[in-house]
């Protein structure tokens, strides 16, 4: 075939570039320029696709012997990355700039292009496995090293993305071979550090940054009852699950730390309680997809694995696509047991086994700890015994 290396600059997609080479494919690498700033550069392993990283990729280029190229894709990546990444915080959701990025740059803007130069496929360092099933249909898989797995990052994937996307390193038992393997080719990123945290953001410090970009407003922090607390700068500073930072002054009546629950950017609140309400019986998302081929009958209930953030565990859960009262259609998951710091904006991917069955971005979540006053709180979601995996071409 002929394929697109996306070459971040680092040990994966080197080596998988490389793998792809001896694998018979006609090979071509590409760096991807994300940034208008010309002298970003990398500090030890925080920040990606910099200046360093791009000339990184070009001296593995130059040892694999593939043509290279960096395509700018910096406005892009400004409008469905950053700017969607702020638009979320400002209205009080928590979203997940990695998936985006996969979505809407480099499984979307470069396939896209890729495919319209007439390449078959994108190649890329991930950890995750295509796999085909009886009917030949592509199947997105984790990876076999459950550790260093990133399915959960390519969930956005459609199936027309995972037919022309390839992942060398999918059978690959650990990230110490990789590192082994590319020193052994000689490639000078064999111990360069992997890149953390949001790469836009490279000192780290979301809260700051977010706060150069979104007007502070001055509004109530409330209790679950709706009592004032105290009162806050900014919504946009405060996370659900956060604990520090409050500056609520009076305790609570327990005497007990108190935990964000809930942001309303509409009522510009914050909403505070005991860790115990962080816990979530339920999350729903309008906005989902199906990596592959979908289930034939969505609508009724089956057993699952869900997965809310990049390196949580798989969470035993039933799942159905329901349509609400007021007529609109969402993805709703019930975990076995309830999840903890769940937040709007986040992604919950759904696996049947090993395979990546869907993705939905969370929108509402409900708390199994009720307050008193929810006598009426929402009934079951799914019937149990209507739960089986049988119900999904996996």
């Amino acid at each position: 075939m002929k394929v697109l290396a996306a070459m971040s600059g680092g040990v994966d997609s080197a080596v998988a570039a490389a793998r792809a080479v001896e694998a018979g494919h006609e090979v071509v690498g590409v760096h991807l320029a994300l940034s208008r700033m010309p002298g970003t550069l990398r500090t030890g392993s925080r920040g990606c696709c910099t200046v360093e990283d791009s000339m990184d990729a070009q001296r593995a280029a130059n040892i694999i012997g593939i043509p290279y190229y960096v395509w700018d894709f910096s406005e892009r990546f400004k409008l469905d990355v950053v700017d969607d990444f702020i638009a979320e915080y400002a209205a009080g959701r928590t979203p997940n700039p990695c998936m985006r990025c996969n979505e809407k740059i480099k499984f979307a803007a470069l396939l896209e292009k890729a495919v319209a130069l007439g390449f078959d496929a994108v190649c890329t360092g991930h950890y995750a496995s295509i796999l085909t099933d009886a009917a030949g249909n592509k199947e997105l898989h984790r990876a076999s090293a459950e550790a260093k797995d990133q399915s959960y990052v390519l969930g956005v994937l459609t199936a027309d993305q995972i037919a022309h996307s390839m992942f060398p390193l999918g059978t690959t038992p650990s990230k110490t071979l990789v590192r082994a393997e590319a020193a052994a080719r000689g490639f000078s990123v064999a111990n360069k550090p992997d890149s953390y945290d949001i790469c836009f953001i490279p000192d780290g410090d979301t809260r700051g940054w977010l706060g150069e970009r979104v007007a502070p407003a001055t509004g109530d922090i409330l209790d679950r009852e709706g009592n004032k607390l105290g009162t806050h700068e900014g919504a946009v500073a405060f996370t659900v699950g956060q604990r520090k930072g409050l500056s609520i002054g009076t305790p609570a009546a327990d005497g007990k730390p108190r935990f964000v629950l809930e942001v309303r950017p509409v009522s510009n609140t914050v909403v505070v309680g005991p860790r115990e309400a962080l816990a979530v019986k339920e999350i729903a998302g309008d906005s989902y997809t199906w990596s592959g081929l979908a289930p034939e009958h969505p609508e009724v209930a089956f057993a699952c694995h869900v997965q809310i953030r990049a390196h949580s565990d798989l969470e035993p859960a039933i799942a159905q696509v329901v349509t609400r009262q007021d007529g609109g259609i969402e993805f709703k998951i019930l975990p076995e047991t309830p999840l903890t710091g769940v937040s709007p904006g986040q992604t919950a991917v759904v696996y049947i086994g090993t395979r990546v069955l869907g993705q939905c971005t969370i929108d509402r979540t409900v708390s199994a700890v009720p307050l008193a006053t929810d006598s009426a709180a929402t009934a079951p979601l799914l019937s149990s015994a209507s739960a089986s995996p049988a119900t999904v071409n996996a």
